[in-house]
């Protein structure tokens, strides 16, 4: 079995220029269960998580506005979004199926969300489509009873993680790892505990190439007993908000690689699937289900 974390649609009406990258999120687990590389039972549909584990990373101010969808309206214009109580509580269920998906990785090895990877979302204010750091609300959940005591965040996303390196900054119990596009968004970068940024058309065998120099020492260095992994694709060449040159064979042997080191030292692994905005949606739900793929190739 590799649980997946699924969630309720989001109905309410957005802007245009909304709409499609939310289509990902019905389209996918659609995907998987037609070809037969998950099945019914994989899939789990989480609660909202509680406003007690959110507020261990995030400020108490911050979430009771967010929740009261009173936040000031400069924070919100950051957000990207317009705020809804339907999509808090989104954001809320994304956010238990990654603790939820953390914890059942104990026992299985790995598990995704199907959404998830809000790394914009910093302490006190969300940004570019995050409000909640599910990742860094996991993390905490995780340290704080006892299941994990040295994390690791690989974030392979192509726009840094820089709510979740502010979020733990200055810590020793989680290490954030960062690769992405040097002139991608953010402009003002935040400062993880390692940060690679890559040039712009920076193609499969230079990418792959430094994350394979960089991530088997890190993870000897680090010695994580857990890994969250942000497997945004959009890397690609043809992403929208991209500035890399990465195909879809490069994304999957990325993933195989990430995938296979953890499966090999035994470190359990909670996938959150970040970004992706090709034109195509099919080159966006391809390159998501092949991050299954391979999951299901190594795990089962």
């Amino acid at each position: 079995m590799i649980p997946v974390a699924f969630h309720p649609i989001y109905r309410h009406p957005l802007p245009e220029g909304h709409r499609f990258p939310m289509q990902k999120y019905e389209l996918l687990p659609e995907q998987l269960l037609y070809e037969g590389t998950l099945s019914e039972s994989d899939f789990f549909r989480p609660e909202p998580a509680s406003l007690d584990d959110i507020c261990t990373v995030h400020d108490p101010g911050y979430v009771e506005a967010l929740c009261r969808v009173s936040i000031d309206p400069r924070d919100a214009r950051k957000v990207g979004f317009p705020l809804s109580t339907e999509l808090v509580e989104r954001e809320r269920r994304i956010t238990q199926g990654t603790i939820e998906g953390s914890l059942k990785a104990l026992e299985t090895g790995i598990a995704f969300n199907i959404a998830g990877g809000t790394h914009h979302a910093y302490r006190a204010h969300g940004e570019a489509f995050c409000l909640l750091n599910d990742q860094a609300v996991a993390a905490q959940y995780l340290l704080d009873r006892g299941k994990a005591s040295n994390i690791l965040i690989v974030d392979l996303d192509v726009h840094q993680g820089n709510g979740t390196a502010s979020i733990f900054s200055g810590r020793d119990d989680v290490f954030t790892f960062s690769m992405h596009g040097r002139s991608n968004y953010p402009f003002k970068k935040e400062q993880s505990h390692l940060d690679i940024a890559l040039e712009d058309g920076t193609d499969d065998a230079t990418y792959l190439n430094t994350l394979q120099d960089t991530l088997p020492e890190l993870l000897r260095k680090i010695a994580p007993d857990f890994v969250f992994y942000l497997a945004g694709v959009d890397i690609l060449a043809t992403d929208k908000l991209g500035k890399l040159g990465c195909t879809l064979e490069g994304c999957r042997q990325r993933d195989r690689f990430v995938l296979r080191l953890c499966r090999e030292i035994g470190v359990p692994v909670q996938c959150s699937m970040g970004g992706g905005y090709s034109p195509d949606i099919r080159t966006i739900i391809e390159a998501h289900a092949n991050t299954y793929r391979e999951a299901v190739s190594l795990y089962r």
